[in-house]
């Protein structure tokens, strides 16, 4: 928003693709792996959107089960991205072209019934950054003078 200071920063040289991330006293890397030209000296931007979507939904998890109680001790989210073909996707409504698949695998460690391991999964569905990636996304951009 026009006139506050931004959450995150990113700047880049235009000589390659390393990338210094800032977000309030945070720092973090970005960069391309090897094979695709770069020097490999931080997370790929889609390494960092699958870090996003698996911590808020690690975090998600966590505070329900907090919340009731449970005996939930560990949340391991490992995630996935590929393209894969719209024709190949029986659920999605694209039809033609290639989209964006995100495979993502949750363990829940500690002694929880059936039910709540149930209710833990259909929660993972409900971190805000899930709910931003399935729903519509406007985003605006404009040159900064």
């Amino acid at each position: 928003m026009p006139g506050t200071p931004p959450h995150v920063t990113v700047r880049g040289s235009a000589t390659g693709f390393a990338q210094q991330i800032q977000a309030g006293a945070h720092r973090l890397s970005a960069d391309e792996p090897i094979q695709s030209g770069g020097p490999d000296t931080g997370l790929s931007p889609y390494d960092l959107l699958l870090a996003t979507l698996g911590s808020c939904t690690s975090m998600t998890i966590g505070l329900y089960a907090r919340r009731k109680n449970w005996p939930l001790q560990e949340v391991v989210v490992s995630l996935w991205h590929s393209k894969i073909h719209a024709a190949d996707c029986a659920e999605c409504e694209t039809r033609e072209g290639k989209i964006d698949r995100i495979e993502r695998e949750i363990q829940l460690i500690g002694s929880l019934t059936s039910e709540e391991r149930s209710k833990l999964m259909e929660i993972a569905d409900r971190c805000p950054v899930h709910r931003t990636l399935t729903s519509e996304i406007n985003i605006r951009t404009k040159e900064k003078l």
